[in-house]
């Protein structure tokens, strides 16, 4: 199964995909996780790696699918944290996994704008940097997630995150939690 956590940055897609990992790979340990930063730094002599425009984020998103399919066909779960501003990127994890579980961390841009834990926000911002999804590369809603996490709803606590990730993914019963 691929769970493959949507959300801009800052919503915690990290965060909670790194607990859910832990928890998921105890009870099957051909789990691993995969964080699209990391894809980038892995790939990082490739020119395109460090290219945040759209085509630059095209290429990633792609990589990252390509490599969910390949470690799915050999039946290795993932959990993967990804941005995902390509709904057809989406659609296309749906068709092509064998089992896929899309979870959208629903977070307010003011929120966003308060953590900013990299500051990526306030230097897109003031203007000092571009190629910002939300601030200025259009961030589409994911259509179709199996579970949306909202501000709101949950107050995106990470052990409510990852205990509904959980849940309704079916790795574990939600009679026995």
């Amino acid at each position: 199964m691929v769970i493959w956590l949507i959300g801009l940055s800052g919503s915690g897609k990290t965060t909670v995909g790194k607990e859910v990992f832990r928890i998921w790979k105890k009870k099957s340990p051909q789990t691993i996780f995969l964080d699209g930063d990391e894809v980038r730094d892995i790939f990082s002599n490739e020119n395109y790696s460090r290219d945040y425009t759209l085509k630059g984020r095209r290429l990633n998103a792609e990589r990252i699918s390509r490599l969910c399919l390949w470690l799915d066909n050999y039946n290795i779960n993932i959990v993967a944290s990804v941005l995902s501003v390509f709904p057809d990127m989406q659609d296309w994890n749906r068709k092509n996994f064998k089992k896929y579980f899309q979870v959208f961390l629903d977070v307010p841009m003011n929120t966003l704008v308060k953590r900013d834990t990299k500051n990526l926000y306030k230097e897109a911002l003031s203007g000092k940097i571009k190629n910002v999804v939300g601030v200025d590369i259009d961030f589409p809603k994911p259509r179709n997630s199996n579970l949306i996490l909202t501000q709101t709803k949950s107050q995106m606590a990470v052990d409510f995150c990852v205990k509904e990730i959980l849940k309704k993914s079916g790795i574990i019963d939600e009679n026995k939690s």
